[in-house]
């Protein structure tokens, strides 16, 4: 049985009565006529049903808990915890709004930060989640979770021919010595914002699940930037994309991908790298090298069932986006590789603001979000791109 579900059954019931006394305050009236006497004791009745249901549900949860297991026991408490957090986004999102709203004691609060009120947990998980379903290079690449400036350390060479060296030696002769040398790549924070706009009728409807909404919307907005920032990037003042590599191949051609650049760029990355590569292209790019043939006539992209995306392009999986480069001169038109050499803070503390004063001329709530990330390629032997000729 879903208490979640009853607790927001009855709320809307609740809030059909309280729309009947507030028609009768706004129209003056002393007395409810006979259809709203009518509905708002079938509503009263419903409500009466309801919380019955909810203490019957309440009572075998509770018996529950004594007779399952610890670990059930936590995956039950951990559910209800999500269930009171999404109850106080939505709470806090129709009170902003100006609708009732009923909160039962010691009802989870949003509690409140420097950009406004702080997602709940499960709230924020749920983002993040959904942002990995839409973007393959976000969920891929080397996430980090730090506030601050975060060092990456790199091992390079000295200069371009110093390194720790091993060989054959003599006895009593000394070893050269030589070294390599550690340098860092600095992951800072970037702010970036998403507005959501919801109308007032929509927030006020309790019938209406606005975390779900609000999640969802969001998250497909911030998804696009995302990937698109991870790929392309925005130049040194921003977030560096995967496609600024150094490990890249010229196609030999302004308009046209061959086979065989196909088979040099996967060639590009080391063998060790080569266990988690895919390719990632444009739509329109994907529709070019579908029509590739090897020499025996068969086409070089395969059918897949098993896996994200139904082909896979020389044993690997291929993925399409919007956000990479179409083919076209110097254009970075094919990324291949094991995306984890990209390395991405992305901050804690998703944070969200409902503005109620700027677009009450639009009868709307807006709902920001912020959160802060860089992103730079730390590992350029795991990544290769395959760049037009100019």
């Amino acid at each position: 049985m879903n208490l979640k579900k009853l607790y927001e059954n009855r709320n809307a019931k609740i809030a059909e009565m309280k729309a009947i006394l507030s028609k009768m305050e706004t129209e003056d009236r002393a007395e409810m006529t006979a259809d709203e006497t009518a509905a708002f004791d079938k509503a009263e009745a419903e409500v009466r049903a309801l919380e019955d249901t909810i203490a019957r549900a309440e009572r075998t949860r509770d018996m529950q808990l004594n007779a399952v297991s610890d670990d059930k026991k936590e995956e039950l408490r951990a559910e209800e915890v999500a269930a009171a957090e999404e109850r106080a986004f939505a709470n806090f999102i129709k009170k902003e709004a100006g609708a009732f709203v009923e909160e039962r004691a010691g009802e989870q609060n949003v509690t409140m930060g420097n950009n406004g009120a702080v997602i709940p947990t499960t709230i924020a998980n749920r983002i993040i989640k959904a942002v990995k379903d839409l973007c393959p290079i976000f969920a891929k690449a080397t996430m980090y979770n730090v506030k601050g400036t975060l060092k990456v350390p790199v091992w390079g060479y000295a200069n371009t021919s110093h390194d720790v060296t091993v060989g054959y030696q003599a006895e009593f002769t000394e070893l050269t010595a030589d070294a390599g040398r550690f340098t860092s790549i600095d992951l800072g924070g970037y702010l970036a914002g998403a507005l959501t706009l919801i109308g007032k009728s929509v927030a006020n409807n309790a019938a209406v699940d606005v975390v779900a909404f609000v999640i969802n919307y969001m998250a497909e907005q911030i998804a696009i930037f995302l990937e698109g920032q991870l790929l392309n990037g925005t130049g040194s003042s921003a977030a560096t994309g995967i496609l600024s590599t150094t490990n890249t191949m010229n196609a030999g051609s302004v308009s046209a991908i061959t086979a065989d650049n196909l088979i040099d760029l996967q060639a590009k990355v080391k063998q060790a790298y080569q266990g988690a590569a895919c390719w990632t292209m444009n739509p329109n790019t994907f529709v070019a090298i579908k029509k590739l043939k090897d020499s025996t006539g068969r086409y070089l992209l395969q059918d897949d069932i098993t896996g994200e995306f139904p082909y896979r392009l020389l044993g690997k999986p291929v993925y399409i986006s919007d956000n990479m480069p179409v083919i076209a001169s110097a254009a970075k038109a094919v990324l291949y590789g094991d995306y984890t050499g990209l390395s991405v803070n992305m901050r804690e503390n998703i944070e969200i603001q409902v503005l109620t004063e700027k677009y009450v001329t639009q009868h709307a709530l807006g709902i920001v979000a912020w959160f802060e990330f860089d992103s730079k390629v730390t590992d350029n032997q795991k990544v290769a791109t395959l760049v037009m000729s100019v």
